[in-house]
């Protein structure tokens, strides 16, 4: 994996982002109820706040809980919630040394079909359907992983040229459009809501 990202909107998080398999998982898990390009800046972040490059699944699975909470909520804090996305991160990290022996990478490689990397991604910790079909949609569109059958299997998010997620993002301009389209969603979301009263 070496590709340039714009999720970050920061050459350095976007930098780490598009060779550490890690960082793009971690980003990814990061990415709720924060802007995206905060929770992709996360990744930079927490590789710095332990004196790394990258991001070690190992490291941060031993990492004592309390000490990496910490780490996550020093100013400026990598999420608006900190200390449990901390734990979440640890989690996956846990998960991806045991099931994987701390290879990011092996979720996705050598998959045969986009079916499998789906049901691969949805059992990571903190990933349910539908941020495992976004980030399967990512690793087709823009880091070249594309099983038999993994736009399929990426639902709508696989969509080509539609700009419905981080997938779609590779600038400033395409980061408008999706921002635009989640605004739609939200405010049709909350129309059919009152409808319904």
């Amino acid at each position: 994996m070496d590709v340039t990202l714009h999720l970050a909107q920061d050459p350095e998080a976007d930098e780490l982002l598009g060779r550490s398999p890690l960082a793009a998982l971690v980003g990814m898990l990061l990415d709720q109820q924060v802007p995206m390009e905060w929770a992709f800046k996360g990744p930079s972040t927490i590789a710095r706040r332990m004196g790394a490059e990258d991001l070690d699944a190992h490291d941060i699975a031993a990492y004592d809980p309390e000490a990496f909470a910490a780490l996550l909520s020093d100013k400026p804090a990598v999420h608006r919630y900190p200390g449990s996305m901390a734990g979440r991160v640890q989690q996956l990290c846990r998960y991806l040394v045991d099931t994987y022996d701390g290879d990011a990478e092996a979720v996705w490689r050598g998959v045969g079909t986009g079916g499998e990397l789906l049901k691969r991604l949805q059992e990571l910790p903190g990933f349910g359907k539908q941020k495992a079909q976004i980030f399967l949609a990512l690793l087709g569109k823009q880091l070249g992983v594309q099983p038999e059958g993994w736009r399929e299997a990426a639902g709508a998010y696989g969509e080509p040229k539609s700009f419905r997620s981080v997938a779609d993002i590779t600038g400033p301009e395409s980061l408008t459009k999706v921002r635009a389209h989640k605004q739609e969603m939200k405010a049709a979301a909350k129309a059919a809501k009152a409808s319904g009263k």
